[in-house]
């Protein structure tokens, strides 16, 4: 802001406190841009039990299907890995998982990308690029329109399965140009990005568990920094390969009936899952003034970590309640007004 017109007719005082009023406006404009609510204007989604976009994800929940199966032999041998004993070493003591239909599926043709390079490319990669797509006509944004942007892509994923595949075949001729960024969590997000030239951030993110919300606050500090003005926020999984349900049967947590019983005495693990989630994130007011469908709001989003614990994989309760209270003093929420919190 320039100079006051009258300030050469004002006396010092007033000129002192027209200055105190301009900077009181720049704090309030600065706190109500650190804390303003982010809108979800979209949603993409790919999940078991045939749940391939909102609609059908939302009558899944509603009408309680269960989407968990028996491994499919496509993914891999259950019968050659299937021992009931924990103990059995390299054996897997569950045969149930809640798994996609035929993930090895992609119209690569519509993304511009040649038979040979889509080989290469992680199923989850894939994946990520038809949800996003659809995420984006969810929420009335022409894909196509959007390059040269400043969308943000920030995806949370984990898992490198296909690349395991790869090295099992021990086949040097599968490792071609391709393979490096077909396997390549960074390039997981930066693909996004590149397919429909976006010129936001682009981050791939892995905190386990966690990976898709800490990719959502993130995404949510750079639109309030207005480093973007737009965002993808999502999260993949696919279990393609058994080494890392090995792990899970070796460390007891997977249930061995392949039902998830949470708090009640009986539980005795989780079940796998996978799939692929993407949402369209913009500043209310920018939603608002664009017109876009308001499906969710977010007002406060921590991050924090367990530090010490019982254990490396165990829980740290009094470090999840502060990161809970930390989210609700970001969104200026009174505790007594949340009506649910999902626990770890």
């Amino acid at each position: 802001t320039g100079p006051h017109p009258r300030d050469g007719q004002l006396s010092p005082i007033k000129r002192a406190f027209l200055a105190i009023d301009e900077l009181t406006s720049k704090l309030e404009a600065a706190q109500r841009a650190r804390t303003e609510p982010l809108a979800i204007v979209g949603i993409g989604c790919r999940f078991p039990g045939g749940a391939r976009d909102p609609e059908r994800f939302w009558a899944l929940l509603r009408d309680g299907v269960d989407a968990v199966t028996p491994v499919p032999s496509d993914r891999w041998d259950v019968d050659a890995y299937y021992d009931p004993d924990p103990e059995a070493p390299g054996k897997i003591y569950t045969r149930s998982a809640a798994l996609l239909d035929r993930v090895d599926l992609f119209d690569a043709p519509f993304f511009g990308i040649a038979p040979r390079e889509a080989a290469s490319m992680d199923p989850q990669q894939r994946l990520l690029l038809e949800v996003a797509w659809e995420a984006l006509e969810h929420a009335g944004e022409a894909a196509d329109r959007l390059s040269g942007s400043r969308t943000g892509v920030f995806i949370g994923i984990c898992t490198n399965d296909y690349a395991h595949l790869q090295i099992k075949q021990q086949d040097p001729s599968r490792f071609d140009l391709y393979y490096g960024s077909g396997i390549a969590h960074s390039i997981a997000a930066g693909r996004l990005s590149y397919v429909l030239g976006l010129q936001g951030p682009s981050l791939a993110i892995d905190t386990a568990c966690s990976s898709s919300l800490v990719a959502l606050h993130l995404a949510c500090q750079s639109l309030r920094s207005g480093e973007c003005e737009m965002a993808l926020v999502g999260g993949v999984n696919l279990i393609l390969s058994p080494e890392n349900t090995v792990t899970f049967c070796k460390s007891r947590m997977l249930a061995a009936d392949g039902r998830s019983k949470t708090f009640d005495a009986a539980a005795d693990g989780f079940v796998e899952g996978e799939g692929c989630g993407v949402v369209v994130l913009k500043r209310l007011g920018d939603a608002l003034g664009s017109g876009n469908r308001i499906l969710a709001v977010v007002r406060g989003t921590a991050v924090n970590q367990d530090g010490a614990s019982s254990g490396l994989t165990a829980p740290n309760g009094p470090a999840q309640e502060a990161v809970i209270r930390q989210a609700l003093a970001a969104g200026e929420i009174d505790p007594a007004r949340v009506a649910y919190v999902e626990a770890h």
